[in-house]
């Protein structure tokens, strides 16, 4: 796996592939793969890296897990293939988008677009059994996504992370830069939106800040296909 990254992220990350954790995950996975249905498709589970190098990132959006309906997940955090209808989550982060800063909702999922933009949509597990949630947890990618976590940390230049619902704000003590913004709210899940996600006005906060720094705000609005 670790042969797969050739930008930036490559040579930050180069120690944890050497690690003894990652070469167990490496072995689960070429197993996992062979034997049942593993989402995202190998090839796609480093998207996020591949789609935002690290001179690029502006902002950290960290989900949990890729979904696991087939079809859905392609290696970026609450986005899905195109063709794919929005899930609920990714449905109430377009009702915040429209609300916060009046973008139409889309008639689609995919968030390669923010991606491009330097928004590192990283899940803190890449893989996922397929119709079994959290089934890759506790496998050695936390460990991995932990160390990504670190090295955008140490980045020397203001970095919005967005951080919704307790899993990822699990992550906030690891987040101790002064140069970053850290923005925290429940999780855009119809069991939680209601609770303080809808009206946060997260993407007008991030996009002030990163202005306020000297750098291009994110075009949020994702197309009609």
């Amino acid at each position: 796996m670790a042969g797969i990254l050739h930008n930036q992220w490559k040579e930050p990350l180069e120690v944890e592939f050497k690690e003894k954790y990652f070469k167990d995950l490496g072995q689960f996975l070429k197993q996992e793969y062979l034997t049942k249905q593993i989402l995202p498709p190998m090839d796609d589970i480093f998207n996020a890296f591949h789609y935002t190098s690290l001179e690029n990132v502006k902002v950290l959006l960290l989900g949990q897990d890729p979904y696991h309906n087939p079809n859905q997940a392609h290696g970026l955090s609450f986005s899905v293939l195109p063709g794919q209808d929005p899930p609920p989550s990714l449905q109430n982060i377009y009702k915040e988008l429209q609300d916060d800063l009046g973008c139409y909702i889309p008639n689609n999922g995919y968030l390669k677009k923010w991606a491009d933009q330097g928004v590192m949509l990283l899940n803190t597990v890449l893989t996922v059994c397929a119709h079994q949630a959290n089934s890759h947890k506790g496998k050695g990618w936390e460990q991995f996504t932990d160390a990504v976590i670190n090295i955008i940390n140490e980045q020397d230049r203001p970095i919005v992370i967005l951080l919704w619902g307790r899993p990822a704000q699990t992550k906030e003590k690891m987040l101790n830069n002064p140069k970053h913004l850290v923005l925290k709210s429940p999780h855009p899940s119809p069991l939680s939106a209601y609770r303080g996600f809808l009206g946060c006005k997260c993407f007008s906060t991030c996009n002030e800040f990163l202005t306020t720094h000297g750098i291009e705000a994110i075009d949020w609005q994702i197309e009609n296909f």
